[in-house]
């Protein structure tokens, strides 16, 4: 499946209007395309319990395991600058589905910079290691 950067990017830039970060103004969005075509969304959501808080790619990742979803095929991160990579948790879910994915991160002024979950998370924790 050829993947269509331009509409996983537009996805991830206008779900991160919708992040609640009223403690570190620091808005992400996420757009995960899957296996059947579908985008699904997410953006971060804070709490004042700061451990409560969720990232916008695992955001992404539930909602799309919630419809049903379960492979995927890339994922656009959306935040101020191109300098806003998945953190460690949201990297561990992702692995849980993917051993590999392509992923860029834009910034507001269209700033991109590619790279890969295998890139960012080389040696993943798996079911098969448990």
């Amino acid at each position: 499946m050829a993947i269509n950067w331009d509409a996983l990017i537009a996805a991830a830039q206008q779900v991160r209007k919708k992040a609640y970060a009223p403690y570190s103004q620091f808005q992400v969005g996420a757009a995960l395309l899957g296996k059947s075509g579908r985008i699904y969304v997410g953006c971060n959501v804070e709490n004042a319990s700061y451990g409560l808080t969720i990232c916008a790619e695992r955001n992404a990742v539930f909602s799309a395991v919630a419809e049903g979803e379960r492979e995927f095929i890339a994922l656009a991160v959306a935040g101020k600058d191109e300098q806003v990579f998945p953190c460690g948790a949201c990297r561990q879910v992702l692995a849980e589905f993917c051993n590999d994915l392509p992923i860029r991160i834009v910034g507001e002024d269209g700033s991109q910079t590619e790279t890969s979950l295998g890139e960012l998370l080389p040696k993943a924790f798996r079911f098969e290691h448990r």
